[in-house]
C-alpha cells in the first residue's frame, strides 16, 4: 500500500523516513562529521524518545503531478515497549487524520467523505513510519551519503543544520532518495523526499517537542483514536 507520506495531495497526505560508503576524506562535512556520523547520533536521539511531536508545512511538485500542492498539520509519536503509535492531522487543504493505535491504521478523507482501515502491520515496510515510531535503524535500511551537491552550499552556512542522503538499500516502490537536515540537537528540520517519478516532496517540521505526551492511558487512548463524522463510507482494506 502508498503510504500517505508519499501520495498526492489532496487524495492522501504525507504521513519519515530512511550507497555507498564513503571513499573519501574530502566528504566529511564542514563541522568534521561524516555522513555516518550524523545519521549515528540522529538514530541515539530518536531511539531514547517516547514521545515526538512536531507541526510541519508539506510541498510537493514534479512533472507528473504538475502545479505544486501544499498542505499543513500537526504530527503525534508514541512508543511504548514495541507498541508504536501515530497520528498526522491535516488542516490544510482538508482534513485528513492518518492514525494508527499499533493494531489497525486508518485513514480520514473530509472531502471524499471516507475513512480506509487496514491492519497496523501494513505500516511495517513504511520507511518513515518505522523509523519515527522507533522500529527501523538508518543503517540498517539505507545508504548514508552526503547531499547532493547543491544542498553543499546550504549545509556549509553558519548555523544551519547538517544534510545527509539516503539511499534505500533495499529497491523501494516510492522512494529514490531521501535528505535530512540535522540540528545541533540531533533533530529532523526537514525532509526532502524524492520519488522515482522526480516529485519531490518537502516536509518542514517546526514546534519539535519530546516526551511531553502524558502516558496516561486515558491521554494516550483519546490522542490516537479517531471516530469519523456520520455518513462517512468506512472501507477495510
Amino acid at each position: 500500500m502508498k503510504h500517505p507520506l508519499l501520495r498526492s495531495l489532496p487524495v492522501a497526505a504525507l504521513c519519515l523516513v530512511f550507497f555507498l560508503v564513503l571513499s573519501s576524506i574530502s566528504l566529511a562535512s564542514a563541522a568534521g562529521e561524516y555522513p555516518e556520523d550524523i545519521a549515528a547520533r540522529l538514530q541515539k536521539k530518536y531511539d531514547q524518545m517516547r514521545s515526538l511531536s512536531f507541526t510541519f508545512n508539506q510541498q510537493s511538485q514534479g512533472q507528473i503531478s504538475g502545479r505544486p500542492r501544499t498542505g499543513s498539520g500537526t504530527a503525534f509519536f508514541y512508543k511504548t515497549g514495541k507498541n508504536s503509535k501515530m497520528r498526522w492531522n491535516y488542516t490544510t487543504p482538508d482534513k485528513q487524520v492518518l492514525i494508527s493505535d499499533g493494531k489497525t491504521f486508518s485513514m480520514y478523507f473530509s472531502e471524499l467523505e471516507q475513512m480506509i482501515v487496514t491492519p497496523a502491520d501494513s505500516l511495517e515496510s513504511d520507511l518513515t513510519y518505522t523509523f519515527f515510531s522507533g522500529r527501523g535503524r538508518i543503517a540498517d535500511k539505507f545508504h548514508i551519503l552526503p547531499p547532493d551537491e547543491e544542498l553543499m552550499q546550504e549545509e556549509m552556512k553558519a548555523g544551519q543544520p547538517q544534510i545527509i542522503k539516503l539511499v534505500p538499500k533495499e529497491p523501494q516502490s516510492q522512494v529514490q532518495a531521501i535528505h535530512l537536515w540535522v540540528d545541533d540537537d540531533s533533530l529532523i528540520r526537514r525532509i526532502e523526499i524524492k520519488d522515482h517519478f522526480d516529485t519531490v516532496t518537502l516536509l518542514t517540521l517546526s514546534k519539535i517537542e519530546i516526551d511531553t505526551i502524558d502516558g496516561s492511558s486515558s491521554e494516550v487512548a483519546k490522542l490516537f483514536s479517531f471516530t469519523p463524522p456520520e455518513g462517512t463510507e468506512i472501507i477495510h482494506q
